[in-house]
């Protein structure tokens, strides 16, 4: 396999079951080998998509000191800004080449929670910044639920089975800003490799080369998104919760060439997380005498904290 799986969300949209199952079987199948797809038909508009790029390439342009101000002491870097190189790898210690932000949750309808949430950062310097982080949160996000309906029903659950547990989830979408390599890197790279944390992660930015995954014979693959294309992955909850049915895939973000070492890269991640409560226990259709369970019960807000812990966001 030279890349990923591509599929296209507007099968599993149709009126017609034939094309749904063909969605829901092509990426369960994908989840089971390779633990990536690159989706075709989702809620993002280029429009969209092109003032997103804007205002993310407006906001890491700023002054140091000004995007500084916006790094919140204290939350584990899950709103507003993160500098350079304080995030690495879990069993790492050398910081990833990147900077980057985190728009969090926009809780409707329930206070206690939206109260247990840190409060998102408004950047008063760029008055469309947050206006279309939002929106392209709530996009992501919508994509994200359809995904996750196509996989329940694939794991032989109710459709809706994960709709409940990321209504108000603890969801974020990160721009993230790899500035051009100014020197010769320190056994650091971009992103070193690693598994992400939540049900599954919604990647914009994968046209160009850089992203690479692990498959099963430990190769490292280029994964390489078309223009109208995310990249979709299964996250390590995901994975635990069906007891390693579905994959979550080692990935990291290699250097580029000596001769692009004085250009950025731009990638947004949206990582979608269910609420705290939510039990991660392995479900018992994915557990028989040739699949025994892997994992301790545990919930999502448990997992999470042993995680940003590991990530070194925090103590």
């Amino acid at each position: 396999m030279q890349n990923i799986p591509s599929v296209d969300l507007r099968d599993f949209l149709s009126d017609d079951p034939v094309r749904k199952q063909k969605f829901v079987n092509e990426i369960g199948q994908a989840y089971e080998e390779i633990g990536f797809v690159a989706l075709k038909g989702h809620f993002l508009d280029d429009q969209l998509v092109d003032n997103l790029y804007k205002e993310v390439r407006n906001f890491f342009n700023l002054p140091l000191e000004t995007k500084n101000s916006y790094e919140v002491p204290g939350i584990g870097g899950q709103r507003g800004y993160v500098s350079f190189g304080k995030e690495h790898a879990k069993g790492r210690t050398e910081g990833d080449l990147k900077e980057f932000w985190h728009f969090g949750q926009y809780v409707e309808n329930d206070p206690a929670l939206e109260a247990s949430y840190p409060a998102n950062v408004e950047v008063k310097e760029l008055p469309h910044f947050n206006t279309v982080g939002k929106e392209t949160y709530q996009m992501l996000e919508k994509t994200g639920v359809y995904v996750l309906r196509a996989l329940a029903l694939f794991l032989g659950l109710d459709e809706f089975y994960f709709d409940k547990f990321v209504k108000n989830g603890n969801s974020i979408l990160r721009p993230i800003h790899y500035p051009p390599i100014k020197d010769e890197p320190k056994n650091a790279v971009r992103a070193a490799a690693h598994g992400d944390i939540n049900l599954i992660t919604l990647l914009m930015g994968a046209q160009g080369k850089g992203l690479q995954v692990q498959n099963h014979n430990g190769e490292w693959i280029d994964a390489i998104a078309a223009e109208d294309e995310l990249v979709i992955n299964v996250g390590d909850m995901l994975s635990r919760h069906s007891n390693n049915r579905l994959k979550s895939t080692i990935h990291q973000v290699v250097n580029p060439p000596r001769e692009l070492w004085g250009t950025s890269r731009y990638s947004i991640p949206f990582f979608m997380h269910p609420v705290s409560t939510m039990p991660l226990n392995c479900l018992e259709n994915c557990i028989d005498e040739n699949n025994p369970k892997l994992y301790e019960d545990i919930t999502a807000g448990e997992f999470l904290h042993q995680r940003l812990v590991e990530l070194g966001l925090i103590k």
